[in-house]
């Protein structure tokens, strides 16, 4: 198989060895990041010169206490630095004045300002999303105490080139998974996200840790993961792709997560493809009446209202939390530990699925990846562009049967994981006549119906009023 890999997708695929290779996880790097080096610096037979990826991380990929470094150099010796980071831009609606926060060094937008003449160069690059990677040079104008009001100093950008090192052609990578299996298909996913297919004991667990990938594949998917220790769900939704974005737990207040009212500025949900809340059980999410009220209209909708401010969002919500083994059964109530922001039937009636995460092995070894892997830079790219196309859910509408009085957001939910399901293992359907109709049902409809199916049994533990409910039976067309 790895030969067809090669083959088939030529430029897109690195020599990935995470097991043997501590260079690269000693540097902390993203996987998206680390795919871009490899790429960059190592041969045809995977090797690579230390030396050089050193320096060149050196230079461009500073930590973060390196900053006061960096800005020494930038105000002090009047240097232009370049490094490769992520940027966000604010542009200031009472004076017009533009300006970039470099949040993994803490910048802000107050020190900050990007001049009209550069902002024309590089507008359509810096807001293609709310945070963009890319290698940014930086300058410095000095303060001017001679005028009046009098001109701070402040941090400009100088340059910026966009962090898009491969060529994102769909067509091409829809085309190319035909010549694969989908058990070999399976496999060639699980290596685009770092992970080693043989090292999983069975297919059940292969499509569990896929399971993960859903919200990164179609737009607002809202899922809910509760999985023992250790079986990497901070790295799959932390570190695989530059589109989303994970929360390390604490407070997720409504002004974080949806709009910061003294700041007047969006939050988390706003830019990145997916939301993953990290440790839930113990986050705190401060006014959870308040929360429950905004969240539950946006997982619905997809649209909030905070403080007077209109947003809205494709991102999707991913809740994770960790389950200790005895409570590990969907036919129990596995909810109690949580907030109680989740003990409430309207707010679980509007995430889509339930990830039953013991299905997926805790990380060890074995799990690793050592041999030629799509590179995850550009499986994600491929993953986002997914995102826009709507011929999948026209596929879903014309073959999947829905019975009369179907519950519409148990039906909603369904198709919409199932999209996802359909984008990720069969991304070369073209329609409904392109699509195995058993291979369908198995590997995209039930699974959607399984992880629909434990949200409506959590409900029943929770309000009477649902006990004994099922799902509607959704079946295949054909």
């Amino acid at each position: 198989m790895t030969e067809k890999l090669r083959e088939y997708f030529d430029e897109m695929v690195v020599y990935k060895d995470l097991k043997n290779n501590n260079y690269f996880s000693s540097l902390g790097l993203p996987a998206f990041l680390r795919d871009y080096l490899l790429k960059s610096f190592c041969d045809d037979y995977g090797n690579f010169d230390m030396e050089e990826v050193s320096e060149f991380v050196k230079k461009f990929i500073p930590k973060k206490e390196d900053w006061m470094s960096i800005k020494n150099r930038i105000v002090y010796e009047n240097e232009n630095v370049q490094i490769l980071t992520k940027i966000s831009v604010d542009i200031n609606i009472k004076t017009g004045e533009i300006s970039f926060a470099i949040p993994n060094f803490g910048v802000t937008e107050k020190e900050t300002m990007i001049e009209p003449g550069i902002w024309e160069l590089y507008k359509d690059e810096l807001t293609s999303g709310g945070e963009t990677w890319g290698i940014i040079k930086l300058g410095y104008r000095p303060p001017d105490d001679s005028v009046k009001p009098k001109i701070p100093g402040k941090i400009k950008l100088n340059a910026f080139k966009n962090f898009c090192p491969y060529e994102v052609d769909l067509d091409y990578y829809k085309e190319m998974r035909s010549y694969f299996t989908i058990e070999e298909w399976i496999d060639v996913l699980l290596g685009a996200i770092d992970y080693n297919a043989a090292g999983y004991e069975t297919k059940l667990q292969k499509l569990s840790m896929l399971t993960r990938l859903l919200p990164f594949v179609e737009k607002r998917v809202n899922i809910i993961e509760l999985a023992p220790k250790g079986t990497g769900k901070s790295y799959v939704f932390g570190h695989v792709s530059k589109y989303g974005l994970l929360t390390d737990g604490g407070k997720v207040t409504r002004s974080k997560m949806f709009y910061d009212a003294n700041r007047r500025k969006p939050g988390y949900i706003c830019g990145p493809d997916f939301l993953a809340i990290d440790e839930v059980k113990l986050v705190d999410f401060g006014d959870e009446n308040e929360m429950r009220s905004i969240l539950q209209g946006y997982l619905e909708y997809g649209t909030f209202n905070a403080n007077g401010y209109n947003g809205e969002s494709d991102a999707g919500v991913v809740f994770l939390g960790n389950i200790k083994e005895e409570n590990m059964n969907e036919y129990e109530y596995m909810l109690g530990e949580l907030p109680t922001l989740f003990q409430e039937t309207a707010l679980l009636d509007r995430i889509h699925g339930f990830v039953k995460g013991w299905d997926i092995p805790r990380m060890n070894d074995s799990l690793k990846i050592t041999g030629w892997a799509l590179n995850s830079e550009y499986f994600c790219s491929i993953l986002h562009e997914l995102r826009n196309d709507l011929s999948y859910r026209a596929i879903i509408e014309k073959m999947v049967k829905v019975p009369e009085q179907a519950d519409t957001r148990d039906t909603e939910a369904i198709k919409r994981i199932a999209t996802a399901y359909l984008k990720l293992l069969f991304p070369n359907v073209r329609n409904e006549h392109d699509v195995d109709v058993i291979q369908f049902r198995d590997y995209c409809l039930s699974p959607a119906m399984k992880m629909r199916r434990i949200i409506k049994m959590q409900q029943g533990m929770v309000d009477i009023e649902y006990k004994g409910k099922d799902i509607p039976l959704l079946t295949v067309e054909g």
